[in-house]
């Protein structure tokens, strides 16, 4: 199956393979973007544990194809691996005040969209099985970020998850998570939304109150 009706029927079906597994064990959801908050929501809500948000945005340098990098609403940075180190060393030199510009425009942005709520505590991670959520990958490139932010991070495993995703974010998925569940392996992915049946999305205030609810419930 290529596509769904809602990003919540997606949801569903992710946590009918991790139920089994997952349901009485310590778990926390990590959510990638609003969309994914509403895909692990559902898992949240099945195997009873906390769902909280990891922001992250990608760095662009002008005139390069590739993002450099991705930094997370903590500040932490991710390089881009299709660089080599010798020309991360170069980029970053020549570009070092945009880079720095871009830092602080990023981080400022993701904080206001924030806001107050769906902050993420890392002690709702610590010691327990994390899954990762995305709505969708086209590269593993957020897979990686988040398996930056948590390396310092003391858990049980790390478990990753998509309702679909390109080969290569399968490939990414496969290197870092000791386990994976991705619905459909497409080829050339159009966008994100072309899988879903249903589109909508609630304003980013309510996805936060999304959060804080099932946080508050199972936490």
């Amino acid at each position: 199956m290529y596509y769904f009706p809602s990003r919540a029927t997606a949801g569903n079906l992710i946590a009918d393979q991790l139920e089994e597994r997952y349901r009485y064990d310590d778990c926390a959801v990590l959510a990638l973007s609003d969309g994914s908050v509403m895909v692990g929501a559902e898992i949240a809500k099945r195997l009873h544990c906390v769902i909280n948000m990891l922001l992250s945005s990608a760095i662009q340098l002008p005139r390069e194809i590739e993002v450099i990098a991705s930094i997370d609403n903590f500040g932490g940075i991710t390089f881009n691996d299709a660089y080599s180190p010798g020309e991360l060393e170069e980029l970053n030199t020549e570009y070092f005040n945009y880079i720095e510009q871009q830092k602080l425009q990023k981080l400022f942005e993701m904080n206001k969209l924030l806001g107050q709520g769906g902050v993420l505590s890392t002690t709702q991670l610590r010691n327990r099985n994390i899954i990762v959520v995305s709505d969708g990958l086209n590269n593993g490139f957020s897979m990686r970020a988040a398996f930056e932010f948590l390396k310092p991070i003391k858990t049980k495993s790390v478990i990753m998850v998509a309702p679909f995703a390109s080969v290569s974010a399968v490939d990414q998925m496969h290197m870092l998570a000791d386990k994976i569940v991705c619905l459909n392996v497409i080829e050339n992915i159009i966008s994100i939304d072309h899988y879903y049946d249903d589109n909508t999305m609630p304003p980013h205030e309510e996805v936060v109150r999304i959060l804080e609810d099932i946080v508050l419930h199972w936490g």
